[in-house]
């Protein structure tokens, strides 16, 4: 049975990130502000789709936990295993990526990816609530349960899969508008544009092998089959 502890964590995670979407979407109501949240903001930034991933993800994970209390862990398997999939493939790659881009590009040239401007429409802890809280919140998550890792084939082809429909989003934006969602990529020529989604991708398989080792070093191979006791 889950732990009551456990399950008033997860409530809270979800309260706050709910409360972050709810934020954002009212910032891109404000008239007086530069409309960098509205037109659709959130199908655009990376940051903005996983504040609604981390949502979805802990709204997953809050129903998992109230129904093994009320039904037990053997009627819910379906919903576990998805909860897992959706940490192991997505949640848990996407967030830490999100994480170490922004502020290895921040460091290196703020202009690249968050200008200036920006601080005086963002304000500081919001900055923070989207681009840092979200890897020490990730990383509880994998040290308070274990999650199932599917193969390695699978969970980097569902990875795969999510960041070329990203990658086209970007592109079909840019065909769209005339603007890049990002400005660092104005600076980039077509093979460098090519070299950095190939570099992103590589990077973000790197993280979700990453997860699977610390998993797999807090709470042992969870694909194993336990063995028979005498």
């Amino acid at each position: 049975m889950t732990k009551t502890s456990t399950c008033i964590y997860h409530f809270l995670v979800l309260s706050w990130y709910t409360f972050l979407n709810y934020y954002i979407s009212q910032e891109g109501k404000d008239k007086g502000k530069p409309k960098i949240f509205a037109n659709g903001a959130r199908w655009k930034y990376l940051t903005l789709l996983n504040l609604l991933l981390q949502t979805v993800f802990y709204g997953v994970t809050c129903l998992d936990d109230v129904l093994k209390r009320i039904k037990g862990r053997k009627d819910i398997k379906f919903l576990t295993a998805f909860r897992d999939l959706l940490f192991t493939t997505l949640a848990f790659p996407v967030s830490t990526f999100v994480f170490l881009a922004f502020w290895i590009l921040f460091l290196y040239n703020r202009d690249l990816i968050y200008p200036k401007v920006l601080d005086t429409v963002i304000p500081a802890w919001l900055n923070h609530a989207m681009h840092t809280f979200i890897f020490p919140i990730t990383l509880v998550e994998v040290i308070l349960r274990p999650h199932s890792y599917p193969s390695k084939k699978t969970g980097l082809t569902l990875l795969a899969a999510a960041n070329i429909t990203y990658t086209i989003r970007i592109l079909w934006l840019y065909f769209e508008t005339g603007t890049w969602v990002y400005p660092m990529f104005a600076k980039l020529s077509l093979v460098g544009l090519a070299a950095f989604f190939s570099l992103g991708h590589i990077f973000i398989a790197s993280i979700y092998l990453l997860g699977e080792k610390l998993n797999h070093w807090k709470w042992g191979d969870m694909r194993q089959p336990r063995k028979k006791r005498k």
